[in-house]
């Protein structure tokens, strides 16, 4: 094991420096610098939440959504059972490190997800580290409306 870690930080030591400095941005840190025992899911690492809500005919969220890189959020999805909908963002659940999914009080730890699907009324809670900075959409499938929608942010 030793022997990989000096093989990593060694390849690590390759990489132009200047291109790693511009690629991400300065503020890209956790919320708080005590991060203690639980590391990145410390309590002061947490975001605010992120509320999304699935109903025929209503907007998928608020309004758009900033997040920053290496803080700890949850994304509650509520379904209200009007109609079998769900959420696609492939793009934004790449750019995430998935902690847990909570469907019914049971938890379910993903390597990765593409979407969620509602047949019924019920409530799922994403929590996840903010990983890759840029611009992601969370939607409904097959919808072009921009309620439809919600814009995520990582910065």
């Amino acid at each position: 094991m030793r022997r990989t870690l000096i093989a990593a930080f060694a390849a690590l030591a390759m990489v132009p420096l200047t291109n790693f400095f511009t690629a991400v941005p300065a503020e890209a840190a956790p919320l708080c610098d005590k991060l203690g025992f639980a590391g990145l899911l410390a309590k002061c690492n947490r975001g605010e939440p992120i509320e999304v809500t699935l109903a025929s005919g209503q907007p998928l969220g608020k309004g758009d959504v900033a997040l920053q890189s290496g803080a700890y959020y949850e994304m509650k999805i509520t379904a209200d059972g009007s109609a079998e909908l769900g959420i696609t963002g492939a793009s934004f659940f790449r750019a995430i490190w998935m902690n847990e999914i909570v469907i019914n009080g049971i938890e379910v730890r993903p390597m990765a997800i593409d979407s969620l699907e509602f047949d019924q009324a019920g409530v799922a809670t994403l929590s996840f580290i903010a990983i890759k900075p840029g611009t992601y959409d969370v939607r409904i499938p097959n919808t072009t409306s921009d309620s439809q929608k919600i814009t995520i942010s990582i910065q």
